[in-house]
């Protein structure tokens, strides 16, 4: 919702504009620029860049939050094919393009005969009053960031030094050298003795026995079976 007071502001502001057809600045505009200015005023849009004109008016409207009809105490907006027009809350008209001239607080308003469409705005009652709309201020927009602009992020604490690593004991080294031990001497005279006794290994090693072979049959190696007994006569 909105404030009175605001419409007001800017209506006084812009009140003289010249009559320039698709207009959009204070340097011009038409009946339907004067009109996109206020609705858009009274719903917290910009005030310039998001005109509509009256082949889109109802649209435009309807996105904004109006309503059908009219309403006493509301913004109301009349329109037809070919112009439009505002009434303020209070009941004063403004318009742009009536009479030959630009934007100027009087004229029919928005409830003139040849308007068919009407749509209102219902105005906030408790809302504070709030300075008057300045229409050559800066249209908001994403914030440009520049590299200059950027702080640099702080630097990153430093890691913690590694504690001192504890010294290593030595390592404790025999008193004598290892020959020196009577205990490996004593190993050492039992190992010499034992292989002082070993066998001599044999000069010559015998010959390995020939390996066994396929057994060829000859006819000296024979032997003939002995011929069988004659039959005996007597027996039958």
């Amino acid at each position: 919702m909105f404030a009175l007071v605001t419409l007001m502001g800017l209506i006084n502001q812009v009140s003289g504009t010249p009559y320039i057809p698709g207009g959009d600045s204070p340097a011009g505009t038409d009946c339907s620029g004067l009109a996109s200015w206020v609705a858009n005023t009274a719903t917290g849009r910009p005030t310039f860049g998001d005109r509509f004109h009256t082949g889109n008016e109802e649209a435009a409207l309807l996105a904004r939050g109006f309503k059908y009809g009219t309403a006493p105490g509301a913004l109301v907006i009349g329109w037809n094919g070919g112009h439009t027009a505002v009434t303020l809350p209070d009941g004063t008209p403004v318009s742009s393009g009536e009479g030959g001239g630009g934007v100027k607080i009087g004229g029919g308003g928005a409830y003139q005969p040849q308007f068919s469409h009407h749509m209102y705005l219902p105005v906030d009652a408790g809302a504070p009053d709030a300075p008057p709309v300045d229409p050559m201020a800066p249209v908001d927009g994403p914030a440009i960031v520049t590299v200059a602009d950027i702080a640099p992020a702080p630097a990153a604490d430093p890691a913690p030094p590694m504690p001192p690593l504890p010294d290593a004991a030595p390592m404790p080294l025999p008193d004598a050298p290892l020959g020196a031990d009577p205990a490996l001497q004593d190993q050492a005279a039992t190992i010499a003795a034992g292989l002082a006794t070993m066998p001599a290994p044999p000069a010559e090693l015998p010959p390995p026995p020939a390996p066994a072979g396929p057994v060829i049959l000859e006819a000296g190696n024979l032997e003939v079976p002995p011929p069988a007994p004659a039959p005996d006569p007597t027996t039958i």
